[in-house]
């Protein structure tokens, strides 16, 4: 019976390593998911994990960025190490930001921005979200906003409807003197 269970062990570690990321490596743990240790492979994007990815590391490649939603497929991901990457600190990098608040806070200690200028050498836990950039979002300009139109349109009409009332004194005056 200890032999079914053995190949039974091994037949899932087999599975479970099979979708492996080309040029990564990846292990089967004890508890189940996987391990997958893509450190110092130069990459530039991140690959495509396997769903029960539970151990991630990513530290050492060329990552500068990660996209919207990149961690969300991998619902038991608990460690997850991008230290040594060249990150650009603006917006595109406010999900991993959020996603290690959220699991991993103390990993934000170890994470430093190589780019722009204004967060070089800054530590990512440690930007604010104005040191990130607007993401895409800005605030109107004052004279684009449509109330601002309305407003002077509104002032426009007063003024006539005032000048025209004044005409209307001045003529209604003249014909009673």
């Amino acid at each position: 019976m200890h032999a079914w269970g053995a190949l039974l062990l091994l037949w899932a570690a087999l599975a479970a390593t099979e979708d492996c990321p080309a040029g990564c490596t990846c292990q089967a743990l004890e508890t189940m998911g996987l391990e997958v240790d893509c450190r110092g492979r130069g990459l530039t994007a991140l690959p495509a994990l396997p769903a029960h990815t539970r151990h991630l590391l990513l530290a050492n490649n060329n990552l500068s960025s990660v996209p919207p939603g990149a961690f969300d497929h991998l619902p038991q991901l608990q460690t997850l190490d991008v230290t040594q990457n060249p990150w650009h600190c603006d917006c595109s990098l406010t999900y991993l930001r959020l996603w290690l608040e959220d699991r991993v806070p103390q990993a934000l200690r170890h994470i430093r921005c190589a780019s722009p200028e204004l967060t070089s050498d800054r530590l990512l836990g440690q930007l604010t979200g104005y040191e990130l950039g607007s993401c895409g979002w800005q605030l109107r300009e004052p004279w684009a906003y449509p109330g601002v139109w309305w407003d002077v349109a509104l002032v426009v009409v007063a003024t006539l409807g005032l000048a025209l009332l004044a005409g209307l004194l001045c003529t209604a005056s003249e014909t009673l003197d």
